[in-house]
């Protein structure tokens, strides 16, 4: 055996029988790997960044000790099991039906990761198939993708995705897309030549008028939210019109596909992609996630849709099955020549959101969004009338809206605390001329005497 087959044999009974390397051993591994010692393996550290000392921590503690020190660290969190959340910008607090991950969870289905041997995995395929064919109802689109990571990822797919099908280099992205969203497209878009460029918001909306002024036979699409981020819900229609009439397209990203149970779906105004986050489609906070990044098209477009694709087909005998179709793996890790290097997805996630989606029908999905916009439209009411709160924004909202408050949004979140209540989020943040603006979010969890706790708590600081 030769010293680097000896070196993988050792790791690996180390690894299988949990216990630590003797020094023999561990001398014997380093031969292996071709250093002298452990510290050569870090020798590319700087040394101004590292420690130079032992870790200052206590001694180990047993199982039964580590146990009752991480309970009562994690009782000192505040968490939407405890307390009323009404943060959301992007991430939303909506009750997830016991059915969704108890059939997440059977061994048909359950995976986290993509098909590879597909012939093998049709339950996930299945699962995979049925996502696919509902978002495409949500959004009104021909066709989607069996999932990305996360909503900015997709939409920063959605922009590569418009470069390519145009040949144009830049993308026009409205200021009232998720601010984190729009980072992610500049990362993702600068290596590949495209030029992104911002177009302010106006009274809680895209300045339509500032657009037509940006675009040019150079723009690839228009890139707009909707609802926005600041819950505001755009002319989706004039903007794709505007869009297509200099030859660009209209991307919409939805980062709360919940809304779709009552507004018009992006296919119906005229969007050709639609990206989005589906974290709200049966996917539980996460303290940030994973979450599930959703991506649909025109059937003309679906050459370059960019992820796992699956197709319903007949086996020889006649039977049904599924398979991975229209693209392999490995068009995507061709480094600079791939059209997408997305070469895998989210399959758990998608999965519960398929079985949500299922759960609740049509008529469950219109009846969650209905009581979003009305909680909402109740909370935006009564904080309108507080003295010294107004809403910022005239534009129509689901269910979040931005107020303007008479001290820093920080200090009435830290304020709020004491009364079990997560309040909105600070727009100071990602807008520094929106000071004392706070993004406040209402979904189907909020009860009326929690809003009622809050507009009270509210009213006590003025």
């Amino acid at each position: 055996m030769t010293s680097r087959r000896k070196g993988i044999e050792v790791e690996r009974r180390i690894q299988h029988k949990y216990i630590p390397a003797t020094e023999a051993e561990r001398e014997e591994m380093l031969r292996a790997i071709g250093v002298d010692s452990l510290e050569a393996l870090f020798a590319d550290i700087p040394d101004q960044v590292r420690l130079g000392r032992p870790l200052a921590l206590p001694p180990a503690l047993s199982d039964p000790e580590l146990i009752a020190q991480l309970r009562s660290l994690a009782q000192r969190n505040l968490d939407c099991d405890r307390a009323a959340c009404f943060l959301g910008a992007g991430a939303y607090d909506h009750y997830v039906p016991s059915v969704v991950w108890h059939l997440a969870g059977r061994g048909e289905f359950l995976t986290a990761y993509t098909p590879y041997q597909a012939e093998l995995m049709q339950g996930e395929l299945q699962a995979g198939y049925e996502y696919q064919s509902m978002l495409c109802e949500l959004t009104a689109m021909d066709v989607a993708n069996a999932s990305m990571y996360d909503g900015a990822s997709a939409a920063a797919e959605a922009a590569v995705m418009a470069k390519d099908l145009t040949r144009r280099s830049e993308v026009l992205v409205s200021t009232g897309v998720h601010p984190e969203y729009r980072q992610v497209i500049q990362t993702y878009t600068g290596p590949l030549g495209v030029q992104v460029r911002e177009i302010p918001y106006r009274s809680g909306t895209t300045d339509a008028d500032a657009m037509e002024r940006a675009i040019s036979d150079r723009t690839a699409a228009i890139i707009i939210q909707h609802p926005n981020f600041f819950g505001s819900l755009e002319d989706g229609k004039a903007l794709a019109d505007l869009a297509h009439r200099a030859g660009a397209l209209l991307i919409c990203a939805v980062a709360e596909p919940l809304s779709l149970g009552i507004l018009k779906p992006p296919g119906a105004w005229g969007a050709d992609i639609v990206a989005g986050e589906g974290q709200p489609l049966g996917n539980h906070l996460n303290f940030g996630g994973p979450y599930l990044g959703m991506l649909a098209t025109r059937m003309e477009f679906v050459r370059r849709i960019p992820g796992r694709l699956v197709g319903a087909t007949v086996d020889t005998g006649g039977r049904r099955g599924f398979v991975l179709t229209l693209q392999t793996r490995e068009q995507h890790i061709r480094r600079e020549k791939a059209s997408s290097n997305i070469c895998t997805n989210e399959a758990l996630l998608a999965l519960a959101a398929a079985v949500y989606m299922a759960t609740l029908g049509k008529q469950g999905l219109r009846r969650v969004a209905e009581l979003n916009l009305r909680k909402a439209a109740y909370a935006k009411e009564s904080i309108a009338g507080l003295r010294g709160f107004e809403i910022m924004f005239d534009a129509p909202t689901f269910h979040e809206f931005v107020v303007r408050t008479p001290m820093a949004p920080e200090e009435i979140n830290r304020a709020l605390v004491p009364h079990n209540i997560l309040g909105g989020a600070p727009l100071v943040r990602w807008y520094p001329e929106l000071k004392d603006a706070w993004l406040l979010c209402v979904t189907e969890q909020r009860t009326r005497a929690e809003i009622d706790r809050l507009v009270e708590a509210l009213e006590g600081m003025r």
